[in-house]
This record gives structure tokens, sequence and C-alpha cells, in this order.
């Protein structure tokens, strides 16, 4: 045992899992306040946010654990990966990342969401039946509708349609269930239901995966390249991973636009089916309004605004889509 702890290979698996505790650690501390404030102060001073400071601080933790978690397991993978082919690790390290993101999109709403929220069965029976038919109305299977409990953090309303396969469901928040009609929540999962019926979320997976193997192959070329200017040992010295995860990141945010662009395109077509599943204009436009008066959307962006940050089109363009549907 004392031989196999002391290898080669597990002592640089355990520096790497120290050195992305540290890592992580370091990045929570610099972005705690950025993150107090944006997340609890600017909530609390619009009056979206009904969660305590001791409720924000448990999140903060259990957000916290999660990443540590991932991260060092995805940070041991990559490295394990590197030692043992520095140039081409890149091609297996997006192959597995493909595989985890396709497993967590499967079990996080099972697994992980419950950890943040409480989520039980919808005791609404009409209002479930109601949905259940129109997912099988869209020829979309779920297991259940749930109730999915936001008003002890926040007031704003939501609704989703989560899980892929074998864990699909139907999410209805508590804000939302208080404050609209049968008609408006039945337009807003249809819209839901549309994702999935148009492949939306493989879609999706699909083009995540294609970002992190360019990231991957992007940051083993950078590592190549900067061994010697980094002061690093080789590729697979751990202290370059900032600089991995600088090139990683810098790819994903050179794709932002095209990735809100490629969103805002599903979304527009998921808006136009559940029009067309709902026969309903009326209770999409007064949803729409109620959301965004709700969530605080802002309602006229500008097109640079939108280009860059929006990932649904905005409210004022959904609501004449369907006037223009009414009409």
């Amino acid at each position: 045992m004392a031989a196999r702890i002391s290898s080669p290979s597990v002592l640089a698996a355990l520096v790497v899992l120290i050195y992305v505790a540290l890592l992580s650690l370091v990045n929570e501390i610099g972005g705690l306040p950025l993150s107090f404030y944006s997340g609890f102060v600017i909530e609390r001073r619009y009056g979206l946010s009904n969660q305590t400071l001791t409720g924000w601080l448990l999140d903060e933790i259990k957000g916290f654990a999660l990443g540590l978690i991932f991260g060092g397991l995805a940070a041991s993978v990559i490295y394990f990966l590197i030692r043992r082919a520095a140039d081409s690790w890149w091609l297996p390290a997006g192959a597995i990342f493909a595989l985890l993101i396709v497993g967590l999109a499967n079990l996080g709403p099972v697994l992980l969401l419950p950890l943040f929220y409480t989520v039980k069965p919808l005791a609404q029976e009409s209002l479930r039946a109601r949905l259940m038919a129109l997912a099988e109305r869209a020829s979309a299977r779920v297991l259940g509708v749930y109730e999915w409990g936001l008003a002890a953090k926040t007031k704003k309303a939501n609704a989703a349609l989560t899980g892929i396969a074998g864990t699909r469901r139907i999410l209805v928040s508590d804000t939302m269930l208080a404050d609209y009609s049968e008609d408006e929540i039945e337009v807003v999962l249809a819209h839901e239901l549309a994702h999935h019926v148009h492949g939306d979320i493989w879609k999706g997976l699909i083009f995540e995966s294609a970002l992190i193997l360019a990231g991957f192959f992007a940051g083993a070329r950078v590592l190549r390249a900067w061994v010697e200017t980094a002061g690093l040992r080789g590729p697979a010295d751990v202290a370059g991973l900032p600089l991995l995860l600088l090139t990683a990141g810098a790819v994903s945010l050179v794709m932002v636009p095209a990735a809100h662009a490629m969103s805002r395109h599903y979304e527009r077509r998921a808006d136009r089916f559940a029009l067309d599943l709902t026969r309903n204009p009326a209770a999409f436009i007064s949803a729409m309004r109620r959301l965004a008066a709700q969530n605080l959307a802002e309602e006229h962006p500008s097109k640079l605004v939108e280009w860059l940050f929006y990932s649904h089109p905005p409210i004022r363009e959904r609501v004449a889509a369907a006037q223009q549907f009414k009409a």
C-alpha cells in the first residue's frame, strides 16, 4: 500500500488535486465580493430575492464544494491523459468530457437540483393531467410533473423540462403556480416541450462538446508552445492549469455570440411550436408580459446587448410574433 501511494503516478494525481483545491479556494475568495454584490445585494435591492444571507452563503458553500469535486475530477482526468500522451491528450479528453456532459444533463435534475431546491410532485391534479396531456400531444415522453420550490429564494417565476431519456420531467415553480393561470402555464411548458421535440437539447450538448474539444486543442497547443516561457517542467506540470483554463475560456468567450444566435433561433422556433400546439396566443402574450415584469427583463435592449448577452429573443419580439400569429 505504501509503495502504491508513493508511486509517481499517485503522487502526481495528489499534486493535481491539491493544486485544484488551492486554485479553487483562491478563485472563490477573489470572486466572493462580486458574487455577493450581484447575487445577493442587487437581487434584494430590486425586490427579486427572498433569500436570507445565511441561505445565500449556504448555497455558495454547496456550489464551491460541487465545483471542487467536479474540478478535481476533471483536472485529474486531463493531467492523467497529458502524462500518457502530451501531444494528443485533447482528443480522448474531449470524448470523455462529452460523455460527462451527457451524464450530467441526464442525472443533474435528479441528483444536483434537490441540493439547492425542494422538488416534489405537483399537487394540483387538474394542472398535472393537463400538462401530461400536453406532453403526449407533443409526442414527448415525461415521467411526471413536479413543483419546483423557488419561493424560498426568489420572487422570479420559471418552468422547465429537465433531464433527457429516463429522467425527463416537467418542473413548474411555486412562484408561477401562485400567480399564473393554467392557460399561461400550459403555453410556457409547450415552449419547453418544443426544445425536446426539435432535439435542441442534444444539439446544445453537441455544440458544447465541440466547444470543449476546441478549447482542449487550443490549450494543448498553448501549453506546448509556452512550456519554457511559463517556466513549466513540461505540459504535464499542473502549474500550467491556469494557462490551460484561460485558453479554453478564451475559445468559449469568442463563441458566445454564435451560441446566443443559435439559441435565439431555437427559442423563436419553440415559441411558434407552442402557439401551434396550444392555439392560445392570448395566454402566450400575457405569460410573456407577466414573466418580463416579474423577472425584471429588459423589454427594449439594444442590438449590441442582444447580440452579446441574450440567449432568448427580447420580450417585445416574442410578443409581436404572438400578436402576428393571433392576427
